[in-house]
Order: C-alpha cells, then structure tokens, then sequence
C-alpha cells in the first residue's frame, strides 16, 4: 500500500528521530498532552477533548445475562470459547490477562454478531508473539472495554479486525503498545471513545483489500503515540504512518477525536477517499501535519482545533533548505468534483483555529502526478473518474475528457471563517514556518506528459476555483502562489491577479 507523500523536489521529508520538547508542548510518544484553551470566535470549535487513555470507561463487573464467561487462567480460553459457541454469542472477560496458545498466528475469530465485553482489568496479550488479536470475516462483531496490547502485526496489516471485517463496533476499548495497526477499519464500522496509543504503525488503519470502505464512523476516540517504529525513518517515503489512515473510504464521520503526539500525520486520508466530515476534533503537537487529504474528493473541515503540529517535520526541511511550504492542513492532488456522489461537492474548510502550527494549509497539484505515470504513487490507481488506467495515454490523454480527467486535481477548495494564529515567541523557527500555498511544480515528467510547462500551476492558482476569504489572521503570514518562489505579502495576496482573501482581516503579530 505505502503511497509516498511527495513535495516540490519528488524526495519525501525524512521524519523526526524524536519527537520536539517546546513551549507547552512536551513531545514524547505517547505522552498526554494537556490541551490548553485557544481564544476562539464565536462558533468557533470547542477545546473539549476525548481523554479516553487516561479515563476510560469501566466495563460490566458481573457477566450479563446468558455471556459466556471467560477464564484469563486458561490459555487460549477466550479462541476455544468463541470456536465452541453459536453466532450471536455473548463473551465477558473477567478481569485479568488473557492469552492466546503460543503460536503467531493464533487469534479469536468471531461469529456473525459476537460480543466481547471486558471486565474492569481485562487485558488480552499477545505477548510480543501473536500477530492478531481478532481476525476474519463475520459481520457485526462488538468489542468493548478490553485492553489488546503486545501482538506484532506486520507493516500495513492491524491487530483488531485484522481482515476489516464489516460492521464491527469498538468501543471503550484501549488498543496500546502492538506492531502494525491497532486497529483496521472496515465497512459500516463503528469506533467509538477508544484509546489507539503507541502502536508501531497506526492508530487505525481503514482499508480493505479489493473495494472500497463505506459508511465508517470515528468519533470521541484519543490517539497517540502512534508510529513507535518510525517507519518513514526505515523505509523513507513509504507515506505508511498516522495516527489514522484512510485509504479508498467513501463517507466517513472523523468527529470529537484527540489526535496528539503521534510521530509523523495527524489524520490521513490517501487515494480515492470521498465525501469525509472531519469535525470538532482537536488535532495537536503531532510532529507532521495535523492533516493530510491527499489524491482524493469531496470534504468538509470544519470546526477543528488545530495547534502545535509539524514542528518536527517542517523544521527539518527548513534546516536542510527546501522552499516547499510544508503544511499543517496539506490538500494534495484533492478537491471537489460534482461528478462523484457526495454531501458535498467541494473541500470547504472553514470555523477552524489553527494556532501556532508551522505553516498553515497548502493546495497542492504536482504536474508529474497522474494516471499512468511512473510518477504516480498511489500504487497503479487511477482516479475515480477513469477506471482503466490504460485508457491514461497518448493520444487521448491530451483530449477531453481525458486531459481533465486522468488526474487527481486541486479545485474548488473553499477556505473562510477560519482563524489563523501565529505567534512568533511560541513557534521554534526564524524562516519558512508562516506560509498559506496554492502551487504546481513545473511538469516534466514522463516524457508522453501533456501537463508539461506550468500549465498545472496556472490552473491550480487561476483557473480551479480555489479561494480563501472571510478570514482572520494574527502574526507574521505571507503566502506562496503558482511555484515556490512567489513569496506575497497580504496586499500582493489580496491584489491582482490573486485576487485571494477577499474581506479577510489580517492583525498584529500574536503574542505582541
């Protein structure tokens, strides 16, 4: 799966060896941050977070009705119990640690509308030997108040519904300290008020092999500390870290979450997503951006606190000289498209407090990016317009349709009401941490491209109907248009032939 995260030079951004130790801000993985009130506007997103990881809720301390109770003594009680009983079938865990037979690929597999229900204490421990916790197929299995730690799923595989599985709902759950995902999400999932922390991978990781993920609900859930393996450090640019990752989802609910202290992105949605909601969430002190919506349509951003993010990461491209503006809310290759069925058909980011990030947000559209490039990353997809890559080549990719439609395009992205903070006595840096972008590189590559020169660019900034306006900004902001180089102040933003932030009110520095 590992789609790369490209910039302006086609080499992915190393992540941080560790996490940065700041102002109100300590960066270690996992560590719990303690959010702060923002001054926000009215309407503005509350600073309430979901403190699941330190305060989570107890489960039942007797075995309901009819459960199969379940005995932490026995080894392999929990796989055997569930093997042994009908569909529709009731566990309650007592308290204790629960283990599987010693074999990796021992794991409990459920029946259509199995329930797993923890008393208070119950840990099931894969003890660094088991791969997955809960696998296969049955639909409409229920966890709730469990502790799953120590499995070691491989890279891009999960613990807890390792086969993504439909209609699964996990709740009060605290999925902690294993390898891989914690957690895969499939169709009408539901993942509710649980804590995903310190795993080596993901937080969660939806994505199901061969169609896409529907109607998946992420809501009230902490996650952090996510990506302990440092895997874009193993394997640079394999874009395959976060504290969640969505991969081909189409309509998805990211609401009231506490995305914090996760090395490398925040949330992360990456090829062919649809028709996201990403809410009332608090997103901060995450070392990469708060947001990635990358090669993919139809979105609403709203009501989010966003502060402290991609101080790591911005910084180390600064150190190292790249202009790219890294950003907190990056949009790559994404944007609204009428033609693909949503509840909406734009990306409209708006009621945001972004405070104190590095950088701010960033459309972007690489001119080298397209169906059957070479450059194209996301793995031989095509976009959802066009399903037969093939059909992506010379001479009719030159022509409508095909010229608009074999690539993933930065349009009709509406940014306003948000709130921009800066304050340069917060923020770790002296250059390149204060920047809102709308760019293209200049197409070169392959040498059948017909989006050569900086006609992408000129249609990105010009022609796509990308805008930002009614918004307010505190602290030093300048803005880049069209290529790296083209460094605006406010006026020049504002003026023609940008023509961007129209009735946007820019104030003092922060903090001055």
């Amino acid at each position: 799966m590992g789609i790369e995260r490209r910039h302006w030079a086609w080499a992915a951004a190393p992540l941080a060896l560790a996490l940065l130790t700041a102002t109100g801000c300590t960066g270690t993985p996992g560590a719990r941050a303690t959010p702060t009130a923002a001054p926000v506007p009215s309407g503005a997103p509350s600073t309430s977070v979901a403190r699941v990881c330190a305060e989570p809720a107890a489960g039942p301390t007797k075995a309901p009705a009819g459960a199969v109770t379940v005995d932490p003594a026995v080894v392999g009680d929990l796989a055997t119990k569930t093997k042994d009983n009908p569909p529709n079938t009731t566990f309650w865990l007592r308290a204790g640690i629960h283990r599987l037979t010693p074999d990796r690929y021992a794991q409990v597999i459920p029946k259509e509308g199995d329930r797993y229900l923890g008393a208070p204490g119950a840990v099931l421990d894969g003890r660094q030997e088991n791969q997955y916790a809960f696998g296969g197929t049955a639909r409409n299995v229920t966890l709730r108040h469990l502790t799953v730690r120590r499995f070691v799923a491989p890279q891009n595989e999960g613990v807890v519904n390792h086969d993504s599985a439909e209609g699964w709902v996990i709740e009060h759950t605290t999925i902690r300290n294993n390898s891989g995902a914690g957690l895969m999400a499939g169709a009408h999932q539901r993942v509710r008020a649980n804590c995903l922390r310190d795993n080596g991978q993901y937080g969660l990781n939806a994505y199901t092999t061969g169609g896409r993920v529907t109607d998946l609900v992420v809501e009230g859930n902490e996650i952090t500390g996510n990506n302990t393996g440092d895997w874009e450090r193993r394997r640079p640019g394999c874009g395959c870290t976060g504290g969640a990752k969505f991969w081909a989802v189409d309509g998805a609910e990211v609401r009231g979450n506490w995305v914090h202290d996760n090395r490398g992105t925040g949330l992360w949605a990456d090829t062919n997503n649809n028709d996201f909601r990403i809410e009332d969430n608090v997103i901060e002190a995450n070392d990469g951006a708060a947001l990635i919506y990358e090669t993919s349509y139809n979105a609403v951003i709203r009501n989010n606190t966003i502060r402290r993010n991609n101080w790591v990461e911005g910084r180390r491209a600064a150190d190292r000289g790249d202009d790219f503006p890294f950003a907190t809310v990056y949009l790559s290759e994404s944007g609204g498209e009428p033609r693909i069925r949503a509840r909406t058909d734009e990306i409209e980011v708006y009621r945001n407090v972004l405070e104190n990030n590095w950088n701010g947000i960033t459309l972007w559209e690489n001119a080298d990016r397209f169906c059957n490039s070479p450059a194209n990353t996301s793995s031989g997809a095509c976009t959802l317009l066009v399903r037969d890559t093939d059909r992506c080549a010379q001479p009719a990719i030159a022509r409508a349709p095909l010229y608009a439609d074999c690539r993933w395009k930065t349009q009709r992205v509406d940014i306003h009401g948000n709130r921009f903070v800066l304050d340069p006595s917060v923020v770790p840096c002296t250059a390149k941490c204060d920047r809102m972008a709308v760019l293209a590189n200049y197409g070169t590559y392959p040498d059948w491209s017909p989006y050569k020169g900086d006609r992408v660019a000129e249609a990105v900034t010009s022609r796509q109907h990308n805008r930002w306006h009614d918004n307010v900004y505190l602290g030093p902001w300048t803005f880049v248009a069209h290529d790296p180089s083209r460094v605006l102040d406010p006026g020049q933003w504002q003026g023609t032939p940008y023509q961007q932030d129209a009735d946007s009110t820019f104030g003092p520095q922060a903090g001055g």
